[in-house]
């Protein structure tokens, strides 16, 4: 493959290579800037960084063996040599001086069109932090591989290709939404909505007129569904402005309400609609782009090492992206080194199939029975007592000899939301599972889904959807992820195995049915009445060909539950544990339950934990009838405190889970905590 040397340009899209290569399948890289980041200023003994944004044109032959799990590939246009083309935009952050890089790209899978890893890992404080993953000499790489997200300034996304019949004509299908109002709203929009933000762009209905399609209201997700009368909503909204405010208008993108949609009721619509997008092209970018960086040398960042970071949605699709075999390019080559997938629990996704919704995910009281909590779920292979299919989720990479290393880690929430024990107990709940050599598990314990700043909040500045009974757990994942990147590099390039397996077990009770779960009776405290099932669900005859033809789907038996279970202070035991649990001023779950302000107080919220702190001294812990210890009765003084708390995080430092030069940022965290908790500072 040939890179043509492109000048220094901020203002025009210049045309950077022409790939050649017969099997190349990077058609085209346009680079749109390259621009020194922080004016040049170095990073450490690896120098300045430059930021390069750009667009790929792929190019995909849709009878290529590498290409037939693509739905509907082979329907989509071609262009003269009989490829299917589209196009993504990408950005990388790459040190000036390629020869000072580690050779190693960490690719971060965006969720929904963003950019996280470097706040993630780096921190808070400007853009790029302590600067940490550029001291290491990372490469960073983000792709657009998503077609349902705004089409916004910095949001990364995929221009797909649309599926159609012999001669143009049309393919129709069924689509299904839903969501759960955090108060009253009389409009919706059909696409998914995220934190209370629009997290996906919606298909537009077809035919309003259609008798397919239907809204129907319930409870709670296994609850019965309740039909509406077709003369009380409308596919369309009411007008915003100043002349025409409250018109109400048609909208193929909007379902309106007359009487309104009533908070913490579940309302789910399906309709129907056209032109389904070749969703599946999404994982064959990712894989294609990993293969230019890899193994074209005048690639805009070559690199020898290829890791791959994906959080929650995108932690998803790795998992997905690895099920279905996209590890191997056309030339049958692996291109993804190292794969760390976190808070995907047991789950893939909407991803690869006719009408699929990326964005869809799996909550509590929203984006409930999509094809995302599906069998397999452990790597190695298990056998489905009810079906009796045997299989595993890295049965396709490994006879493919592309199976990279995996790390997949968990918090306490996907415990409660994302079926996470799935990924490490047999199908039948009887036993705790074998994990594969190439695969660690990790489970995180005491944190929630995303972290949050602390001291922490019952909800977030604007956002009801997140509005909950206790405080958000505020606990950081930061520290773990910078030793969960050093770790995974040391064992690529060096083979210096990383820290084993750590999660809850049925062997040892720290793993338990949620019958069996033991959570401290604390004054004030509502417990959930349920953790999240995967059910064996049922999309229709044509599902293995990636159709949905049964919306909403046939539920049969559940996948049986675990939970972790907790210590008498409640906090999650079978896990890696930060400091904060080992020397607790408070419990840290990965539960939360709704405010009864937004309806449906009984239900758990998405993605949160709780923080409950613990009572200051004894007499108060007799007088509210809290049985934890209290603080007074666990420290003898600050001095104590602070001494337990250094030896808890050092034991991580030695299990490798936390890195050397942290300590002094983990023993601040400790410290600011007992300043707010304790001393009300």
């Amino acid at each position: 493959m040939r890179l043509l040397r492109v000048r220094p340009a901020l203002l025009t899209l210049i045309i950077a290579s022409l790939l050649s290569s017969a099997h190349a399948r990077v058609a085209r890289v346009e680079v749109f800037s390259r621009a020194d980041i922080q004016e040049g200023k170095p990073f450490g003994a690896v120098g300045p960084y430059e930021r390069v944004t750009g667009r790929v044109t792929f190019a995909l032959k849709p009878g290529d063996p590498h290409n037939t799990q693509i739905v509907d590939l082979d329907k989509a246009d071609r262009n003269p040599d009989g490829e299917v083309e589209f196009t993504s935009i990408f950005e990388i952050l790459k040190p000036k001086d390629v020869t000072k890089s580690n050779g190693a790209v960490l690719f971060e899978v965006s969720n929904r069109g963003g950019k996280g890893i470097v706040f993630l890992v780096n921190g808070t404080e400007g853009e790029f932090g302590d600067g940490f993953l550029m001291r290491q000499g990372f490469t960073v790489a983000w792709l657009g591989w998503e077609h349902d997200i705004e089409d916004l300034p910095g949001r990364l996304r995929l221009n797909a290709p649309v599926a159609h019949l012999t001669g143009g004509k049309e393919i129709r299908g069924l689509v299904r939404g839903d969501f759960t109002p955090a108060e009253k709203k009389t409009d919706w929009p059909l696409g998914h909505i995220l934190l209370g933000l629009n997290g996906g762009v919606s298909y537009p209905v077809d035919k309003v007129s259609d008798p397919q399609n239907t809204l129907t209201v319930r409870d709670t997700p296994a609850g019965k569904r309740q039909l509406i009368p077709r003369d009380k909503w409308f596919f369309g909204r009411e007008t915003q402005g100043r002349e025409i405010q409250g018109k109400l208008v048609p909208d193929p993108r909007y379902i309106h309400m007359n009487d309104g949609f009533q908070p913490g009721k579940i309302y789910e619509v399906v309709y129907s609609s056209k032109n389904p997008v070749v969703v599946g092209t999404g994982l064959a970018a990712v894989r294609d782009f990993f293969s230019y960086l890899k193994y074209d040398p005048q690639a805009v960042a070559p690199v020898k090492r290829a890791y791959a970071a994906g959080i929650s949605q995108s932690g998803r699709f790795l998992r997905h992206y690895l099920y279905q075999d996209f590890n191997a390019d056309e030339q049958g080559r692996q291109v993804m080194d190292g794969v760390l997938a976190h808070v995907a629990g047991a789950g893939r996704g909407s991803f690869n199939h006719r009408f699929a919704q990326p964005s869809r995910d799996s909550q509590p009281m929203s984006s409930i029975f999509y094809p995302t909590d599906l069998f397999p779920f452990t790597d190695l292979p298990q056998k489905d007592p009810v079906t009796g299919e045997t299989a595993g989720l890295l049965d396709a990479p490994v006879k493919s000899k592309t199976a990279p290393k995996i790390f997949f880690s968990n918090t306490s929430y996907e415990y409660w939301g994302r079926s996470a024990a799935l990924i490490h107990v047999t199908p039948d709940g009887a036993s705790d599972a074998s994990i594969g050599a190439n695969v660690r598990v990790y489970f995180f314990a005491g944190l929630q889904h995303y972290s949050r700043g602390f001291p922490p909040a019952k909800t977030m500045p604007g956002n009801l959807d997140v509005t909950a009974q206790q405080a958000h757990n505020p606990n950081p994942i930061q520290w773990y992820w910078r030793a969960m990147i050093t770790n995974m590099d040391r064992w690529v390039k060096d083979g210096a195995e990383p820290p084993a397996s750590v999660y809850p077990k049925l062997a040892d009770g720290t793993l338990v049915p949620f019958t069996k779960w033991a959570f401290p009776k604390i004054p004030g405290v509502t417990v959930p009445t349920e953790e999240n099932l995967a059910y064996r669900l049922s999309f229709g005859l044509q599902w293995k060909q990636g159709i949905i033809s049964t919306e909403p789907p046939h539920m049969d038996a559940p996948f049986p539950g675990f939970v972790p279970q907790p210590d008498a202070t409640g906090n999650d035991t079978g896990g890696v544990r930060l400091p904060e649990l080992d020397v607790p001023l408070a419990t840290y779950t990965g539960w939360n339950l709704r405010d009864k302000s937004i309806g449906a107080p009984e239900q758990r919220l998405s993605f949160v934990g709780s923080f409950i702190p613990l009572t200051r001294t004894a007499q108060e812990r007799q007088q509210v009838g809290d049985p934890r210890p209290s603080i007074g009765e666990r420290y003898s003084s600050r001095d104590d405190y602070k001494a337990r708390f250094e030896q808890a995080a050092k034991k991580l430092i030695e299990q490798r889970f936390i890195l050397q030069e942290d300590l002094p940022a983990v023993m601040a965290r400790g410290q600011k905590e007992w300043d707010v908790i304790v001393e009300g500072k």
